[in-house]
């Protein structure tokens, strides 16, 4: 097809393939984890954005969760800030969990909602600082090692998304928490997603990311695994077919499905309008944890 030239007969045949999965999705909630490469290329990010107003319009309820990991890597340099990681976790001194408020909360929050409106949706910036939405407590690495203000979410405040939902609007929320001291944290950003997902008993918890999904062989796009049954994890792990940077990925799919939320995905936000082709067609994209 030349360009956009697509014909009505063409267009008219999408959208009626679309329609059983645009009623399957009516009315439910679908938690949107927006990171990687769909967050810094524009014309992605441009995709992201018009998919999430499309789905808000044909009545699907959406919230987008963000991380924000270069944009605070960018700023701590321009602040002569060093960025340490132990264990892949990024230590967070004082110094650091102020950078990531401002630059998650502020800057990456309101650009997204501000994009959100210029292409004729309604959002609302949110973090979890507000009412309370995300109280964490201190994390530590794998082997007891000290991270900082790094945090393990141990509650969830839905109500301030379920009313931002309620009135049509999209919630765009930072992944910042705080303690019962009002301590502010670093708190992974999938996590979070997977969390709110489940207390928000979501029909769907969508993590974007830099690769087609889980692959049987890590450098063969072709051996992408479809569908994964959680009781599966452990044995795949094992077999090392789930490793490094995927771990912790995956445990949140695990997680949120254990606690309620009906399916969860991992999809190649590389892809323009993954999310559309995940939601409305039979083909779906990247891989499925039930």
């Amino acid at each position: 097809m030349s360009g956009m030239e697509i014909s009505n007969e063409v267009r008219a045949r999408v959208l009626n393939d679309a329609l059983p999965y645009i009623q399957k999705y009516h009315d439910k909630i679908v938690v949107i984890k927006y990171g990687g490469n769909a967050m810094t290329n524009e014309t992605l990010k441009q995709a992201v954005m018009s998919d999430m107003v499309l789905l808000t319009l044909v009545g699907i309820k959406v919230v987008l969760v963000h991380g924000g990991g270069p944009e605070i890597s960018d700023m701590l340099k321009r602040l002569n800030i060093e960025s340490r990681f132990i264990g892949g976790l990024r230590y967070t001194d004082e110094a650091t969990v102020d950078v990531v408020k401002m630059v998650l909360a502020g800057k990456v929050n309101k650009e997204l909602v501000s994009l959100l409106g210029l292409n004729g949706g309604t959002a609302i910036g949110m973090c979890g600082l507000d009412e309370k939405m995300l109280t964490a407590e201190r994390a530590f690495g794998p082997n007891g090692e000290d991270l900082g203000f790094v945090g393990n979410i141990t509650k969830v405040n839905a109500k301030p998304i379920r009313d931002a939902l309620a009135n049509g609007v999209i919630p765009v929320i930072a992944t910042v928490a705080s303690d019962a001291d009002g301590q502010a944290y670093n708190v992974n950003a999938d996590t979070a997603a997977a969390r709110i997902a489940a207390e928000l008993g979501a029909e769907n918890l969508i993590l974007m990311t830099d690769i087609a999904g889980l692959l049987r062989d890590k450098d063969d796009p072709s051996t992408l695994i479809q569908e994964v049954n959680v009781s599966e994890v452990p044995f795949m792990k094992r077999r090392g077919i789930i490793s490094g940077g995927m771990i912790p990925k995956i445990d949140c799919c695990v997680e949120a499905v254990r606690r309620g939320v009906k399916k969860t995905v991992i999809i190649d936000g590389r892809v323009p309008h993954s999310i559309l082709i995940e939601l409305l067609s039979n083909e779906g994209i990247g891989t499925m944890f039930r």
